[in-house]
């Protein structure tokens, strides 16, 4: 079933990626390059290198899943991140944005009561 959601920790890998890559190779990005736990729970983006291809790897009840957007026109604008780092934490929000192509440092978010 599809359970992607804002209480998941997502995390983008700073590098292009080949998009011929399927669950084990990507599941060995994030274990040996990311450093992370593929069974965490947490999503993992990979986009590729013009910016037009993305893959989501998501460990789920049952097994992982990858969602995998291509775009028919434009490109991803990724958000501002170290360049050193292995990964780059992001969140639901700035992955909406991603997807509709908004640019995330562009925009103005209004103050909001968070409770």
């Amino acid at each position: 079933m599809f359970n992607l959601n804002e209480s998941i920790r997502y995390w983008l890998y700073p590098f292009p990626t080949d998009m011929r890559k399927s669950f084990y190779t990507l599941s060995g990005i994030v274990t040996d390059q990311m450093g992370c736990n593929i069974r965490s729970g947490d999503a993992f983006i990979f986009i590729n290198r013009p910016c037009t291809s993305m893959k989501v790897l998501h460990m789920e009840t049952g097994g992982l899943v990858i969602y995998h957007l291509r775009l028919e026109e434009g490109t991803f604008k990724l958000p501002a991140f170290d360049q050193e780092s292995r990964s780059h934490r992001s969140s639901w929000k700035n992955l909406m944005l991603m997807i509709q192509g908004i640019d995330a440092q562009t925009c103005k978010h209004q103050k909001r009561w968070k409770g």
